[in-house]
């Protein structure tokens, strides 16, 4: 168990905030809050096991946040540059895309609890199965009740399944580091099948 730092959670964003902003060196640092170099630069540069998800430093967050605006800001010029019928119809858009995210979330959300709801039910009718003679009437009527059940739970799983999936190659594909930016959200992936739907649509 690690031992408890002697310092506050205070001090530790102190010492952060000298190192980062001021620019003070970690030895001056660690003298003048009298604890090893090696633990502020652990606090500051934190690492963890391989199986374990690294965590960000404060100066590579900083780096995503300049790095986001710049794409907010640019986006924003694009859009103030179009006529203002057609800014409208980019909000009223974005808005919609984000009324849909907001509830295939909650969809994904219900559905899941239905898959599980159905699938303990699915499994309390196992019992019903007889061992010795699997394949009599009251059995295979089990057996059919099940295979229903299962199928119903795999579909209303369905949702939720997608978006985990749609998320997790996104993520992937970042940390690949590929040049090509790729969204990772619930935006991305049912935009893009809204918008090949509206592609065939037309």
């Amino acid at each position: 168990m690690a031992r408890k730092s002697k310092l506050t959670d205070d001090q530790w964003v102190e010492i952060e905030r000298r190192h980062l902003i001021d620019g003070e060196s970690v030895r001056s640092l660690a003298k003048a809050f009298d604890v090893d170099e090696a633990a502020i630069r652990r606090r500051i540069n934190p690492q963890k096991s391989a199986g374990e998800k690294a965590a960000k430093s404060l100066m590579g967050l900083a780096s995503e946040k300049v790095q986001a605006e710049a794409v907010v800001r640019d986006i924003s010029a694009q859009i103030s540059a179009l006529p203002v019928s057609r800014q409208q119809i980019v909000g009223t858009l974005a808005q919609r895309l984000s009324n849909i995210s907001t509830h295939l979330a909650s969809a994904a959300e219900y559905g899941a609890a239905t898959a599980h709801r159905l699938s303990g039910i699915a499994h309390e009718q196992v019992a019903k199965i007889d061992d010795a003679d699997p394949l009599n009437q009251e059995s295979m009527e089990s057996l059919r009740g099940i295979a229903a059940l299962t199928k119903m739970a795999n579909e209303a799983s369905e949702i939720g399944v997608n978006l985990l999936r749609a998320n997790k190659d996104a993520v992937d594909e970042l940390n690949k580091g590929q040049e090509r930016k790729v969204p990772a959200g619930l935006d991305h992936f049912y935009g893009a099948q809204l918008g090949n739907a509206e592609s065939g649509a037309s």
